[in-house]
This record gives structure tokens, C-alpha cells and sequence, in this order.
């Protein structure tokens, strides 16, 4: 199976929403309760390659999950730090997909001087059909470190959820660090050359 990590479009809204719409609806993983629109979906993407990466990860062609990263906070004294997501095909977990979708994200951030990787995680207190504790385990194993959460703040499907939050440093945190850089003014054939190695 030939696979490969590129940067994704706004073309590509459908095919990802095909991998995260059953997250929405069959899980508690996300707390969207409707599954946004191919053009909401498509804008999402679009808004968020103005500032960071959004990565696919596809085989032979077909899109296996993707990763990005966003705004965390919203001020300029957090442009090192990024809040990351990552969506696997539910029926590709376990092959290490998302392994390969976050060394190759983190590799990209670091290039931009990111400095913080903050991932928000819905947690139950117990484990059910709709949310387990694997992508806490997950983040772990990738080096995160748990760093908090909020109990009972999302309601979904009958039942209350926790929220954590985990962080990794990409690098050392330094009295002058070299200024954020935006995914846009990155080489392109540099970035490519970054996601070759995944």
C-alpha cells in the first residue's frame, strides 16, 4: 500500500469529512452534534492553511486521516504555542496513521518556531460505546503530558464528558525566540521535502 502525507486543500472537504462525520455522529470524541457542510468544512481548511498545516495522510490515493494545527489562545504572545487535532478512518486505527500524521505535523511546526503542541481530548470518567481513553493513550505514547481538564463540560448523547488538555514541547523556550512564521511563508518545496520524510 503506497501511502504518502501532503498538505491538504480545500478540494479535499468531502473526502475528510467522510472520515470525520462518523466521529460526529457516533462518537463523543468531538463535541459537534451536526456534521458542517462540504462548503463549511472546505472554509475551515482554507482558514486554517492562511496560518498552520493541515496534513493528509493518504494510501493508494484514498485519504486515511488527516492532522492540523490552529490558533491556541488568540494573542500574539502565544504565536509559539498551537492547539493540534488529528481524525483517523475508524477503520484504519492501529496501523500507525496517526503516529506518522504527527511526527510529520510536529516537523512542520518546528520549522515555524512553534515552540507548544496543546491538544484538547474529551475523556469519560467511564468508558462507553461513544468515548474511550485512547486518544489520551495515544498522546502519551507521542509524548504529551497530561496538564489539565474540565469536568462535565460537554453534554452529548445522554451524558456528561470531561475535557483534558496535554502538551509537548517541540524545543527549548528561549529568551529571544526567532519570530512564528506562517505556513504560507514557508517554502513550498521546502515543506514537501519535510512531509517526503513520513
Amino acid at each position: 500500500m503506497a501511502e504518502h502525507i501532503r498538505t491538504a486543500t480545500p478540494a479535499d472537504a468531502a473526502a475528510l469529512l467522510d472520515i470525520y462525520g462518523p466521529y460526529i455522529l457516533k462518537t463523543a470524541v468531538t463535541f459537534e452534534y451536526d456534521v458542517p457542510s462540504q462548503a463549511e468544512f472546505a472554509r475551515r481548511i482554507a482558514h486554517t492553511l492562511e496560518r498552520y498545516p493541515w496534513l493528509v495522510l493518504e494510501a493508494d490515493g484514498r485519504p486515511e486521516g488527516y492532522a492540523y494545527a490552529g490558533t491556541f489562545i488568540g494573542r500574539r504572545a502565544c504565536d509559539w504555542a498551537v492547539e493540534a487535532s488529528i481524525y483517523v478512518r475508524r477503520d484504519c486505527r492501529k496501523r500507525g496513521c496517526g503516529r506518522q500524521l504527527y511526527q510529520a505535523l510536529e516537523a512542520v511546526l518546528r520549522r515555524q518556531n512553534v515552540v507548544n503542541v496543546n491538544a484538547c481530548i474529551a475523556w469519560p470518567e467511564t468508558e462507553d460505546q461513544y468515548l474511550d481513553r485512547n486518544s489520551v493513550n495515544f498522546h502519551r505514547h507521542m509524548g504529551y503530558r497530561m496538564v489539565g481538564g474540565f469536568h462535565k463540560c460537554g453534554y452529548k448523547f445522554g451524558r456528561w464528558y470531561q475535557l483534558v488538555w496535554m502538551e509537548k514541547m517541540l524545543g527549548p523556550h528561549l529568551d529571544a525566540p526567532p519570530a512564528f512564521v506562517p505556513l504560507p511563508a514557508l517554502d513550498r518545496a521546502e515543506v514537501d521535502a519535510i512531509l517526503a520524510q513520513f
